[in-house]
């Protein structure tokens, strides 16, 4: 994480997202603007979140850890998403493992300043109440979704999500994205193969790249977003 000196991304990122509607200029003095760079967390589960983040630029995903030593993949932030929402009404430490998936922005504001000026502001409460609302609904489709839809169709969402220049995913990943995705290594590699046969990506030495990502996208049907 790097602290980036940049006035300008900061009003703009606040007024395209309109978030000088939901935060009092007390708290808008304290905005800082945070860079995560790709594979970097933004917080841990287990881990005390200092701050409140409004991821503004990039992509992240969100996996949840298991006492078993693997993890599940949940969803994928996109903007606007808040980060600290739960923990900023139960005052708990992370619950989940949020990691940036490319260069990623967000607005940060210290959780101690947070409760302090908006904790009895009906509109900012508002907004936590929906976004919390929204985390719940799409929890329950992801839960759904996981168990109920073949692994072709979230494996094509993964790679979707994580698509840059055309780069469907490297060999070395597979382990992790199996893990991610409830799977095994064999039934995962299977289901690239499956794809490559497909024409929707092929097998370049180390790594898959992307072929047909209308096929794709019509796999995937927005699973994970």
């Amino acid at each position: 994480m790097q602290k980036v000196l940049d006035t300008g991304k900061i009003r703009h990122a606040i007024g395209t997202y309109g978030l000088d509607q939901i935060l009092t200029a007390e708290t808008m003095a304290h905005i800082e603007l945070f860079r995560f760079d790709r594979h970097e967390h933004l917080c841990k589960a287990e881990e005390q979140l200092d701050y409140l983040l409004f991821l503004i630029e990039g992509k992240a995903k969100v996996y949840m850890p298991q006492k078993n030593g693997k993890a599940l993949l949940l969803q994928f932030y996109n903007p606007l998403k808040v980060i600290g929402d739960i923990e900023f009404m139960t005052m708990d430490h992370a619950n989940s493992n949020i990691q940036a998936i490319e260069e990623t922005y967000c607005l940060a504001v210290p959780m101690e300043v947070i409760r302090k000026c908006q904790l009895d502001d009906p509109a900012f409460l508002r907004y936590m109440c929906a976004s919390l609302g929204d985390k719940l609904f799409r929890l329950s489709k992801y839960s759904s979704q996981n168990l109920l839809y073949p692994l072709e169709n979230r494996v094509a969402s993964y790679i979707l999500a994580h698509e840059k220049s055309g780069c469907a995913g490297s060999m070395h990943s597979m382990t992790e994205v199996a893990e991610l995705l409830g799977t095994s290594y064999r039934h995962l590699l299977r289901t690239f193969t499956n794809l490559c046969k497909q024409g929707a990506i092929v097998k370049m030495r180390d790594r898959f790249e992307i072929l047909d990502i209308g096929l794709l996208e019509e796999l995937a049907r927005d699973l994970y977003e």
